[in-house]
């Protein structure tokens, strides 16, 4: 598994002891990354929701399936935000770092 950190641009903008700044924006690149991980669960819903009878059919896992299958979507979904996603964690990441600059 591949672990992603914080835009080079981004953390290297910080002090190298300024702990209290590593953990702000270690904390924000995770919430970007749980976004983007979030917003590809909401894409891969209706791909496993579409063509399913609601008897199962010959194949189907029955009431098992149905409960646990919006588990499985969220970590196929965290599963590929992991592996590179769609791009969007680094830019809702630089977003929200311009957010809080602006706040403060």
């Amino acid at each position: 598994m591949t672990i992603v950190r914080p835009p080079p641009s981004q953390a290297s903008a910080m002090a190298p002891n300024d702990t209290g700044a590593e953990a702000r924006a270690a904390r924000t690149w995770k919430a970007a990354q749980d976004f983007e991980s979030m917003a590809i669960n909401e894409m891969l819903q209706p791909m496993f929701s579409s063509g399913q009878s609601e008897d199962g059919g010959f194949f189907g896992g029955g009431v098992g399936e149905k409960q646990f299958r919006p588990m499985l979507v969220n970590e196929i979904a965290k599963n590929v935000e992991h592996t590179g996603g769609l791009g969007l964690a680094q830019a809702i990441y630089k977003q929200m770092v311009a957010m809080q600059e602006k706040k403060s």
